[in-house]
This record gives structure tokens, C-alpha cells and sequence, in this order.
């Protein structure tokens, strides 16, 4: 049967009912442990019964009111985030690449309202993913989002990865700022250099350009900080978050110091379902638990615990992992094998792991898992490996 979805996803044949806690229930009854949360998105599991019962007391008052008006749970969840955060102003989207149009036209906006509008240049780094409208792919720069969509958006300058030479010959008078992920998520869980996070806040300070940072993926604790730029000690100007501040419920937020955000006055920007009620209600409901004491240092502790497992397994699978990277609970192993097919294999053991670019699949647990959870995954991930290998030496006979 065909079907009247466009086809731009090749979904895996399964499909889910139900969920609870860091697992997710087939259709057919069987159980499946969930190291993908929808790409970053559950960030405290599947059914919480605190976001359930948030969502549905808010669902029995209202829904809608749009922006014209005053929504308390906005006011709320936006004073919360600047209390814990460097920043002093949010604006709430749906999405991550919402977000991030947010960021790259604040930036923009903020040279122009100092009277230099010829500064709108962004400069981002290969490997990046910042969404997938036109201005985003324009700012990823990966060819295989932007063929096809007409000339891409101005305004985006790319430079490699870590080069600093490089990173400021193309530093000019109409450079507006400097854009960043200090994971890459979907280039394959490089992490960021502290040094070199640092070397970019000095270059933006010395040349007078804004720091964005883009947390959509690394950000609401997903690496045992509230946000992945927290352990440089690198502050940036804007950044963007989404995918685990809504737990599940479509959510983006840019957030920006007072400074920064000058230039967005009334009518400069707007969005008709940003900061809708239900999102507000659950976004709150996601920072009383990420925020409670102890639950950081509770993914800290259960990150680096992965991570040591995942050593184990990548040295007794040389032929299989290559390199085990990033922090906390964002890990990813670098394969010797194609990363696709060993997504299914971890499948056919009933675990869910996310590809990702330089031949890598991506581990984002739950924030929620435990000691027994880790133990779960690593057994899996075992005969995913030890199928792979003897997937390998069939061929080779």
C-alpha cells in the first residue's frame, strides 16, 4: 500500500503505541529500549506523569490565545530560563531551525539598529546542522540539504572545523557573528574544544561580532549541564534551544542577553503558536524535573558511567567501534561498519540508536536512565556487535 506520507523519511518498519519511562512499546506488545529520544526530544522519558498531568490540566483551560495577548505560563517559563542561564530575554518558537531563524536575524537586526546593516554575514563551522528551512541549510552549509532548493541564502560563510587561520581570513567588516554547536549533533558528535570556544568568544570580543550558540540538541541538560557551553566558561551573546525543553511537545526558545536582543523591538519578529500555552505548561513541567537538585549530577554520573561501558565494548569490538565520543548522555560511537546498518541491528535487539554524520550512530538516552538502563543498552549494543562480526566473517568467506 503506498502511502499519502511524502516520502522524505526511510522509516524503519516499526511503529509504537506506548511508551514509559526510557522504553517504548511496540504495537505487536514488543519492548524496545529508547537510546534515540526522538533524536534528543524525551528528555525525561516517555509518559512522565509529571508532564502528562501538566499537559492535561492545561489542556482543560486553554490552548490558544496567541501573542497578542499575555500568557502567563510564557512569562513563567521565560523568567525561570533567565534565572538559570546567562541570558536576560527569551523568544519562544516550535522548532530548533525557528530558533535558530530567531538567532540569525537578532544578530542581523542588532548591527542594523547600531546603523551598520552591512554587517548580516554569519560565519558557521563544516560538519554543522542548524534546521532545515532555507536559511538554515544555507547556514549548515552541507550540499546534500541544500541541492535542489534554488540559490542558497546569503549571508553564510563556512570555514573547517577548528581552523583558526581560516576561521579569520574570513572575519570581514560585514561579519555580523560567529555560529556554533559545541557538539555537533548531526556532524557526527565532535565535541568542541573548551580552548577553542574560548579562542571564538576573544575573536567575537576583539572584532565586535555576537556568539551564537546553537544548543538545540546539547542543551536542557543533555550533557550534565543546564547548557553545553557551561563547562567552557564561555558565555555567548544568543543561543538556541528545543528538541528536550519541551519533553516531546514541540518546543524552541532563543534566548539572548538584553544587549544582544536591542534591536528586536515590536513587530521586528513574531510567531503565531510560539509560547502557546500547552508548550509553556510542559516546558515548565520538563524544568522542574531537569532543574530539581541532584539531577544533573544524576546524568553526570550516569553519562560518565556510559561512557566507561562504551570503552569497554569499543576495545573488546575493534573491528566494529572505532572511537567512542561526546559528553554526558549526547554519546556516539564512530564505526569500522556502516552506522545505518548497524542502527539495525541494535534494532533487531530491540534498542533504538540514531545515525549521524562521519559514519557515526548517536546514543541520547532519557535523562531519567539509571545503572540498570546502561546495563540494559550495553548488552544489546554487545549483540549488535557480536552480529556484525559475524556478519563480517561470512562475507569474508
Amino acid at each position: 500500500m503506498t502511502s499519502s506520507l511524502l516520502p522524505t523519511y526511510a522509516r524503519a518498519k516499526v511503529s509504537f503505541e506506548r511508551g514509559e519511562g526510557a522504553w517504548l512499546v511496540a504495537r505487536d506488545g514488543s519492548r524496545y529500549l529508547d537510546f534515540g529520544a526522538g533524536i534528543a526530544v524525551n528528555s525525561v522519558g516517555h509518559g512522565h506523569p509529571h508532564l502528562v498531568a501538566a499537559l492535561t490540566e492545561q489542556a482543560q483551560k486553554v490552548w490558544h490565545v496567541s501573542n497578542l495577548f499575555e500568557v502567563p505560563e510564557a512569562e513563567r517559563l521565560a523568567e525561570r530560563l533567565t534565572e538559570a542561564s546567562f541570558a536576560d530575554v527569551v523568544f519562544f518558537a516550535n522548532s530548533g531551525a525557528e530558533a535558530n531563524e530567531a538567532c540569525i536575524k537578532m544578530a542581523r537586526k542588532y548591527h542594523a539598529a547600531d546603523g551598520h546593516p552591512e554587517r548580516y554575514r554569519i560565519v558557521t563551522f563544516e560538519g554543522a546542522f542548524h534546521g532545515r528551512t532555507l536559511a538554515t541549510i544555507a547556514a549548515g552549509g552541507q550540499q546534500k540539504y541544500i541541492e535542489g532548493f534554488g540559490p542558497k541564502v546569503d549571508g553564510f560563510d563556512q570555514v573547517p572545523f577548528g581552523d583558526l587561520e581560516a576561521l579569520k581570513a574570513v572575519i570581514t567588516p560585514e561579519t555580523a557573528a560567529l555560529m556554533i554547536e559545541p557538539i555537533q549533533g548531526e556532524g557526527g558528535l565532535r565535541v568542541v574544544s573548551h580552548e577553542w570556544l574560548r579562542t571564538l568568544r576573544a575573536l567575537c570580543d576583539e572584532h565586535g561580532l555576537l556568539l551564537i550558540m546553537d544548543e538545540v540538541q546539547t542543551g536542557i541538560g543533555r550533557t550534565g549541564k543546564l547548557f553545553a557551553h557551561e563547562w567552557s566558561g564561555v558565555t555567548p551573546d544568543i543561543l538556541s534551544s528545543a528538541k528536550g525543553i519541551g519533553g516531546g511537545f514541540p518546543m524552541g526558545a532563543c534566548l539572548a542577553t538584553r544587549e544582544a536582543a536591542r534591536g528586536m523591538v515590536v513587530g521586528t519578529h513574531g510567531t503565531t503558536f510560539g509560547g502557546n500555552p500547552l508548550a509553556m505548561a510542559v516546558g515548565n513541567a520538563v524544568l522542574d524535573i531537569i532543574l530539581a537538585p541532584g539531577f544533573l549530577e544524576h546524568v553526570r554520573q550516569t553519562g560518565l558511567l556510559l561512557k566507561q561501558r562504551l570503552a569497554a565494548l569499543k576495545d573488546r569490538y575493534p573491528d566494529i567501534v572505532d572511537e567512542i565520543r561526546g559528553e554526558g548522555l549526547m554519546m556516539g560511537l564512530r564505526l569500522v561498519v556502516t552506522n545505518t546498518d548497524f542502527a539495525a541491528a541494535a534494532r533487531d535487539e530491540h534498542l533504538l540508536v540514531i545515525p549521524a554524520g562521519d559514519n557515526v550512530v548517536r546514543l541520547l538516552p532519557p535523562l531519567i536512565i539509571g545503572e540498570a538502563e546502561v546495563a540494559a543498552a550495553l548488552d544489546k549494543l554487545e549483540a549488535a556487535c557480536a552480529a556484525m562480526e559475524t556478519r563480517g566473517r561470512r562475507a569474508a568467506e
